[in-house]
């Protein structure tokens, strides 16, 4: 049995080729994919954070929104950029957004992607500290987060308040219990997916990977799941964590799948540069319902995860995306013994 749900990107372009035109539309579209997702049965509703681009930037008002519009759907990130987060201000608009969806937030956090600018947290009012990477700044303040999540005081009260405080030192409100166990770290190499296990954060792996040992994507995904459970026992946390993978996968069942899917696809693997990494990026699964599932059987990654992430075209629009999903939860997901 498996969690599945759909990871957006949140693109938007005034293109006539595109459903969604304007930010306004990404984001209300956005809430509509996430009611129709969980009214299909599927079990989360993700999205992407990029900043100074034309897609979704701000995640906790969009998961707020959702959580109020829902009832049952897990409502997460995939994942927010951590060198640009303000840890306080983040634990803040978590807890407020946990809240309204009563405790259904799933937040991927994790060092970030390749930017629309150069060294936008700086514009953000960030910068490592002298000796350090911005990636050491984004674990930085990830730490801080993740103690101040834990809901204990810290803040020295005013001796004379406007408001009368609790006694001893003062948290920051709202408190929402439990969310601190349901931070995910976004790990693109075996080292960082260990790191996150030892700070007990569940591990969220994407469809790319730094390339470590030249083997096919799943294989090396699949290594990198083990090396964290491994490095979570080692921590001795007193919780199962979970796991989740992302992949590009659209069974064809209707012409119009065929149309955009059908021809073109990359079936295979491919090696490329980023941010001066060499990265292995997994391929598209595209392919008549039988010949997917057989496909996906031998998908390492995916049968060591507890949770799916179907990544969608949102630019195609919420009625087709519904589509995809719920072609997945029926025609696929079965017939693999995740539902």
């Amino acid at each position: 049995m498996k969690k599945i749900g759909f990871l957006s990107f949140g693109h938007w372009t005034p293109s006539p080729h595109s459903q969604v035109q304007t930010a306004s539309d990404a984001l209300l579209q956005s809430i509509d994919l996430a009611v129709a997702a969980e009214e299909l049965g599927a079990d989360g509703a993700y999205f992407r954070v990029h900043h100074f681009a034309r897609q979704l930037a701000s995640p906790f008002p969009l998961l707020a929104a959702i959580g109020a519009r829902t009832s049952r759907i897990e409502i997460g990130t995939g994942v927010i950029d951590m060198r640009y987060e303000n840890p306080l201000y983040f634990a803040e608009d978590a807890g407020a957004a946990d809240l309204i969806s009563e405790g259904r937030l799933q937040l991927g956090i994790s060092r970030g992607s390749p930017e629309q600018v150069v060294d936008g947290w700086r514009y953000f009012g960030y910068a490592p500290a002298e000796g350090e990477t911005e990636a050491d700044m984004a674990r930085k303040h990830t730490e801080v987060l993740l103690g101040v999540l834990q809901g204990e005081g810290f803040a020295q009260p005013n001796p004379r308040p406007m408001f009368a405080n609790p006694p001893g030192l003062l948290r920051l409100e709202p408190h929402s219990e439990g969310l601190r166990d349901r931070l995910w770290w976004g790990a693109a190499s075996n080292g960082t997916a260990r790191w996150a296990a030892g700070l007990g954060m569940n591990l969220m792996s994407s469809t790319l990977k730094e390339d470590e040992s030249g083997q096919p994507f799943h294989v090396q995904q699949a290594d990198q799941i083990r090396e964290f459970r491994a490095a979570w026992a080692e921590a001795g946390h007193d919780r199962t964590p979970r796991v989740s993978v992302s992949r590009s996968l659209f069974p064809l069942v209707t012409d119009e799948d065929r149309a955009y899917f059908g021809t073109g696809r990359e079936e295979s693997d491919q090696v490329g540069q980023i941010d001066n990494m060499r990265a292995i990026f997994g391929r598209t699964y595209a392919a008549e319902p039988d010949q997917l599932v057989e496909q996906l059987r031998e998908d390492e990654a995916i049968a060591e995860a507890d949770t799916l992430l179907l990544t969608v075209p949102n630019q195609l629009g919420v009625d087709y995306n519904a589509h995809v999903l719920e072609s997945v939860l029926t025609h696929v997901a079965p017939a693999l013994g995740w539902r």
